[in-house]
């Protein structure tokens, strides 16, 4: 039997905007589908009608690879205004999914890092799709993440 492998992905991003204005923007899940590249069909089903708490259930369907739809079921376990919140799969595509959300000020704006840690499903199939599929398409996203927010609230300058 193949231990599961854990993986992380990490990234850092300043904006320049307040930590409040951050907060507003990231904690309302609405707000997810405008920095998701439309190809992946990302609609939410339910859960988005308050803002962010802790126990807070979304639903959402995606079409992560090769045009399958899945449904994602997320869990938003911690939240602390407006320094953090974490979001985890209870149902979805990863075997794990655990995904920190930092924001903190900084001179002229705010820096945000994200932290995901996962788990490919499908053993020995699932470790060979993480370096050729699942990784550069995590990244692919993030990077489509962070273009969205620099044409919304503009470049950080430091």
């Amino acid at each position: 039997k193949i231990a599961m492998k854990m993986y992380r992905l990490e990234t850092i991003q300043k904006l320049p905007i307040s930590i409040n204005d951050a907060w507003q923007f990231l904690s309302d899940p609405k707000n997810l589908k405008r920095i998701t590249p439309d190809y992946m069909g990302f609609k939410i089903v339910k859960g988005a009608e308050s803002s962010m708490y802790a126990g807070q259930i979304i639903e959402y369907v995606v079409t992560p690879l090769f045009g399958i739809s899945t449904t994602w079921v997320t869990e938003i376990t911690h939240v602390k205004e407006p320094e953090y919140f974490v979001d985890e799969q209870r149902f979805g595509p990863y075997a794990l999914w655990h995904h920190k959300h930092f924001i903190k000020p900084i001179e002229n704006g705010v820096e945000m890092v994200d932290i995901v840690d996962y788990k490919i499903p499908f053993g020995f199939l699932g470790q060979l799709a993480q370096p050729l599929v699942v990784s550069p398409k995590l990244k692919e996203i993030f990077e489509y993440r962070r273009e969205a927010l620099i044409k919304l609230f503009g470049p950080y300058k430091a």
